[in-house]
């Protein structure tokens, strides 16, 4: 009777052992090469592959190696037996450890990427097969790290001598680990350009690749050759088209579709095919304000084009098993906004009207970015999260006298109006009334987001 189906953990992180259940009688075996299902359960990652290869090789001694590959692989064997040898090759502390492991049909090794592995046949006619998660092309051959066979710092202990092995010319010409350039880790993708939560999200997550705009642009067709996707671990998406009033222009609305939506689901595809977590930052005007809070649950109902279409991005968002939906409101960063223009009014002696029924909480792009950094790598499941400032919902009107009295303005310098006054003679887009949204998810995963008063309390001492 095969023996369970069993994952074991080795002395390199993330290259696991799985102990393969092979059912034989007097016709040969079977077995269960790749079972999604059962081998996830047990820890193997979901690594989506792609591609299956075959290596065949005649005679004993027949070794490989050491190569690590922009890519992850499940190695099993088809016929024979192997001797197989992996030396991580990623940067770090791990760096040079090795794991050696004689493989039959009943073993397969899942390899991360950045791991070396070579391999040493045992029998004649033996042939052994890799799944990988991406495509095999000479452009990603040069992200290949190598190692020598015969590096003395590994010391693998080859049961063939590597003298009497066949080996090829490339293979026996690699490098010793002293000097081989470590194979680069995996990085967080910020899409956005040099936006106010793009240059939060940077701040908060070191190494992170952050392209311009002109790098990579969402609404351009061939966003898969952009960059090297296999380089990628997580996206945290914070495009978009922001205009609210421009968006309701035959232009604006053009414009608002083609980033907010079109080029939004190219992304999502992206990540689809690459099973890559996506954050994606969404808005309070998926909803119509009538609600005095807003939670996760809530059935969209937008007012607006540019609500419109944060609306359709989230439902493209919430197509992915990987997604984090951070849906936000009132949002306050390093360029121009709200709190900046109020500073400024209060300090240049203007006294403005204000709308003061238009109610909510702001929400800081520093905090907004630590709660995408929380819920990534935390722990937290992947869905949808109402991610904004605590403490009391308060109008714009609150605001303004909350940024006149830090500044040393009498707050009554703020003249409270209603939108209607606001609006008249203007060309505005439809707002939501009521903007504030539940936290009690967010707090849940153990994010305590502080109060907005004093986050613009602090805010404000940095201008």
């Amino acid at each position: 009777m095969a023996a369970d189906l069993g994952v074991e953990r080795t002395a390199i992180d993330g290259l696991l052992v799985l102990r393969l259940p092979v059912h034989g009688d007097a016709r040969g075996w079977f077995k269960e090469n790749w079972q999604r299902a059962k081998m996830t359960a047990l820890g193997l990652p979901d690594f989506g592959p792609v591609q299956n290869n075959v290596s065949f090789n005649d005679e004993v001694g027949v070794t490989r190696g050491l190569h690590a590959e922009p890519w992850d692989k499940l190695v099993s064997v088809a016929s024979g037996r192997i001797f197989g040898a992996w030396v991580d090759l990623r940067e770090g502390p791990g760096l040079g450890t090795v794991v050696t492991v004689e493989m039959g049909p009943e073993t397969a090794v899942f390899v991360p990427r950045g791991v070396g592995n070579g391999y040493q046949t045992l029998e004649p006619r033996t042939a052994y097969t890799y799944l990988v998660n991406d495509h095999w092309s000479a452009q990603a051959r040069e992200s290949y790290t190598f190692l020598n066979l015969a590096d003395e710092t590994a010391a693998v202990p080859w049961p063939l001598a590597l003298t009497q092995a066949v080996v090829s010319d490339a293979d026996r010409a690699h490098p010793r680990l002293a000097d081989v350039e470590p194979f680069s880790p995996r990085r967080p993708l910020v899409v956005g350009g040099r936006g106010q939560l793009a240059q939060a999200l940077v701040a908060r997550l070191p190494g992170a690749l952050a392209p311009t705009r002109a790098e990579l642009d969402l609404t351009a067709d061939d966003l898969g050759g952009a960059l090297d996707w296999a380089g990628v671990d997580a996206v945290y998406n914070a495009a978009a088209y922001t205009a609210v009033d421009a968006a309701e222009s035959p232009e604006g609305r053009v414009a608002a579709w083609a980033t907010n939506v079109t080029g939004l689901g190219r992304l999502v595809e992206q990540c689809r095919q690459r099973r890559l977590p996506l954050v994606h930052v969404s808005s309070d005007y998926v909803f119509d304000g009538t609600r005095e809070v807003h939670d996760e649950d809530e059935p969209l109902s937008p007012l607006g084009v540019y609500g419109q279409t944060k609306a359709a991005g989230d439902v493209l968002v919430q197509t992915l098993p990987q997604h984090y939906l951070l849906r936000t409101s009132w949002v306050v960063g390093s360029g121009g906004n709200f709190v900046r223009t109020m500073a400024r009014l209060a300090d240049t002696g203007v006294s403005p009207s204000v709308v003061d029924d238009q109610v909510g909480r702001l929400t800081f792009t520093d905090d907004l970015a630590a709660a995408a950094h929380h819920l990534v790598t935390s722990g937290a499941a992947p869905g949808t999260y109402d991610v904004t400032c605590d403490g009391p919902p308060s109008s714009w009107a609150d605001v303004a006298r909350a940024v006149f009295e830090a500044r040393g303005r009498d707050p009554h310098d703020v003249t409270p109006v209603s939108t209607e006054e606001y609006a008249a003679g203007k060309a505005l887009a439809p707002r939501p009334r009521h903007s504030t949204l539940s936290l009690e998810r967010l707090k849940a995963t153990g994010f305590e987001p502080p109060d907005w008063r004093d986050a613009l309390a602090a805010y404000l001492r940095d201008l």
